[in-house]
């Protein structure tokens, strides 16, 4: 075997390097087990704070809501494990952990604001308005239609929320967060299995 063999070629480098990108950007690592395990429990949260305030008229039904502090706790312990388990950080994944890290500061920014001026009706328009956005954008990075979908759902339900009252606020919260985490978690869980 002569040098010349032995040192590979622009091309080849480039081919190879070339190879292991499209292997990495086509295999799906989304299983999309945070999108349901928010989605169930935003959903079971404004489902039970309606059903206290139509039937039952509990003044303090907000307080279901104290659930999502146990799920914070929970998905920073989930992201750590994963994040231990990761062979390969993709710039995807990347992108997309800024772009619902970015969420939750809004939304905290926004529950403060909102909290502090005791403009409590505003609430909910202005949760789907912000859970349209990382939604969006996750769909649009990962190029998973489903998740646009849910994303332009939120913005719609957040334009009709001002027109009904408090309470029913709340069904459209849980009708957005089947549109938004719920069935695009399922389907991008259904393509995780199948891909990987």
């Amino acid at each position: 075997m002569n040098e010349n063999e032995k040192i590979m070629t622009e091309a080849e480098s480039l081919s190879i390097i070339s190879g292991m990108i499209n292997r990495a950007k086509n295999r799906f690592s989304e299983t999309g087990t945070l999108y349901l395990l928010w989605g169930w429990v935003i959903l079971v949260c404004s489902i039970t704070q309606f059903v206290a305030i139509q039937y039952f008229n509990y003044q303090k039904s907000y307080q279901v809501w104290f659930l999502t502090w146990l799920v914070v706790i929970y998905q920073f312990i989930y992201l750590a494990k994963r994040k231990k388990r990761e062979k390969v950080k993709t710039y995807t994944g990347e992108i997309i952990g800024f772009v619902w890290f970015t969420f939750m500061i809004c939304i905290f920014i926004m529950m403060f604001i909102l909290g502090k001026q005791k403009v409590y009706e505003s609430i909910n328009p202005l949760i789907l308005v912000l859970y349209g956005m990382p939604t969006f954008l996750s769909g649009v990075i990962l190029k998973f239609k489903p998740l646009i979908i849910g994303g332009i759902c939120c913005w719609l339900f957040a334009i009709g929320s001002p027109l009904v009252m408090y309470q029913y606020q709340l069904l459209l919260l849980a009708c957005a967060v089947i549109a938004a985490w719920i069935i695009p978690g399922y389907l991008l869980r259904a393509k995780f299995k199948k891909e990987n």
